[in-house]
Formats: structure tokens, C-alpha cells, sequence
């Protein structure tokens, strides 16, 4: 692998993290992290009309409760952040 490589590389995953906010970045801490993980999982079972069927299914909800249920659990999905240290 050339330096010139090794600069593409890095230069294209610098962009993936500024455009897409899940992709991370160096200074994201593990709750950020997991927040990101679970607001993903939401959109996507929102998103997805057979997984929002299933999951209504199994909670004994209508398809519209669990829609509402998941949009209000993606506001804070792994609760308040926790408190930073100040150096």
C-alpha cells in the first residue's frame, strides 16, 4: 500500500463521518456511540413495514402504537448522557 493510498483512504472515511452522522469519528465517546446504534434501529424498524407488523404482533399493539412508541424512544434511547469529567 502506497502513501498515496493510505491518504485516499483516510480522506474518504473523514467524509463518510462528516456526511453521515452513524459512522462516528474519533472523539465519539461510548454513549454517543449507542445512542447512534439505537436511533438506527428505530428509524429502521419504523421504516421497514414487516418489522413494525412483527413487533406489533408480539407486544399485542396496533401498527400505529408501536410506530408512535418507537418515535418516542428514539428521543432518548439509552436515557440522559452521563456526566463528563471536567479535566
Amino acid at each position: 500500500m502506497q502513501a498515496s493510498d493510505r491518504f485516499n483512504i483516510n480522506s474518504q472515511l473523514e467524509h463518510l463521518q462528516a456526511k453521515y452522522v452513524g459512522t462516528g469519528h474519533a472523539d465519539l465517546n461510548r454513549f454517543e456511540w449507542a445512542v447512534n446504534i439505537q436511533r438506527d434501529s428505530y428509524a429502521s424498524y419504523i421504516g421497514h413495514y414487516p418489522l413494525l407488523a412483527y413487533f406489533a404482533i408480539a407486544e399485542n399493539e396496533s401498527i400505529g402504537r408501536e410506530r408512535y412508541n418507537f418515535m418516542q424512544k428514539m428521543l432518548l434511547p439509552c436515557g440522559l448522557a452521563p456526566e463528563r469529567e471536567e479535566d
